[in-house]
């Protein structure tokens, strides 16, 4: 396990990946590291659809207008949907699972790429309803994102923290960039 300075620093996105597929033990751990992640009040308002079916995933592939076309080629790609039933912290809740899966796969070496499913179109389809539809979710459910995962077909550099953009930091109040600022 990377600490997880390395590992935050080291997370790039993926979009290209091998053929090689994920064990099932690995796939489980990475839905149990999901499971994890705080929801609000501890409502436990997210739920997973883990898809390694490769019709499903090209299907997938084309969920949005543009910048899906990775999911076609992933290993396992994973919906993120939150119950709007349960919870209107339901976004907050899944972006937070999201991430733990993203950081669980890079901390394994493996790649993913976050495609945006909610308030996105694929022709004059709703993303959120095709998903729905592909995957058979129950209406109450929204949609949020996608999570696609799979062996990196090559490594990228990790981020350059001399590039950070310090100036975005405002200490006590937000003020202009040259004042009140970490850097």
């Amino acid at each position: 396990m990377k600490d997880f300075e390395s590992l935050i620093i080291a997370r790039r996105s993926t979009r290209k990946f091998t053929e090689r597929q994920i064990s099932p033990e690995d796939v489980q751990k990475l839905l149990q590291s999901a499971l994890l992640a705080p929801t609000s009040k501890n409502s436990k308002s997210i739920e997973f659809v883990a898809v390694e079916d490769k019709r499903l995933l090209q299907q997938l592939s084309v969920c949005k207008n543009a910048g899906g076309a990775f999911l076609e080629e992933c290993a396992l790609a994973v919906a993120v949907i939150g119950d709007r039933t349960v919870t209107d912290a339901w976004i907050e809740d899944a972006s937070i699972a999201a991430v733990f899966i993203q950081l669980q796969a890079e901390d394994w070496g493996l790649g993913s790429c976050w495609c945006h499913v909610r308030n996105r179109f694929t022709g004059d389809m709703e993303s959120e309803q095709y998903v729905r539809e592909l995957l058979e979710i129950p209406d109450h459910f929204g949609v949020l994102c996608i999570i696609g995962i799979g062996y990196k077909e090559q490594e990228r550099k990790p981020n350059d923290l001399t590039k950070l953009t310090w100036e975005k930091i405002h200490i006590e109040t937000f003020s202009p960039a040259d004042k009140n600022t970490i850097a």
